[in-house]
């Protein structure tokens, strides 16, 4: 027989406890609701994580936020890429074809031209939607190196005509 004074004692990892916590969060808020910094303080408070690391665990995730951002716009950049590249290719094998079966009576050579660049296409629409491995990271780090020196550019360049602006 149990007392009920009796309390059972638990111990759970660290892996535990933030997947309980967030399994509960998740049950209790509402779509709608949002916390405010100060409600974040006094969780963090009352689960005894000091301000400091709170603020090193929001500036984490901001990066984590921004970089999941920066590659939803590089997939999306890549997927318009792809796109132009379809049009590009259907217009101009539409062309060459029509011309091959207006002049030859058949198709013949353009047929040729059809496949060799329909593969290529087919490579570059598989490159376009893989978001995983070596080749996509290199890609990904390529274009956000140039999606920043463009955006630095454009900082230089609006400071600049900022600068002439106020001299006229």
């Amino acid at each position: 027989m149990t007392n009920s004074g009796d309390k059972i004692s638990r111990c759970y990892s660290h892996e535990d406890v933030q997947q309980i916590l967030q399994l509960a969060i998740a049950r209790q808020v509402d779509d709608d609701k949002e916390f405010s910094h100060e409600v974040l303080l006094e969780i963090a408070a009352e689960l005894d994580i000091s301000p400091e690391t709170l603020q090193l665990a929001e500036a984490d995730w901001a990066n984590k936020l921004g970089e999941i951002q920066h590659r939803q716009a590089f997939n999306l950049h890549r997927q318009r890429r792809f796109k132009k590249r379809v049009g590009n290719y259907a217009i101009t094998n539409t062309f060459l074809l029509s011309m091959d079966l207006l002049t030859g009576g058949g198709i013949n050579w353009a047929l040729y031209v059809v496949l060799f660049w329909g593969l290529f296409l087919g490579l570059d629409g598989w490159n376009s939607f893989q978001t995983k491995g070596e080749e996509y990271e290199a890609a990904f780090q390529n274009w956000y190196r140039k999606h920043q020196l463009k955006r630095s550019m454009d900082n230089i360049v609006n400071k600049f005509l900022k600068f002439t602006s106020r001299l006229n």
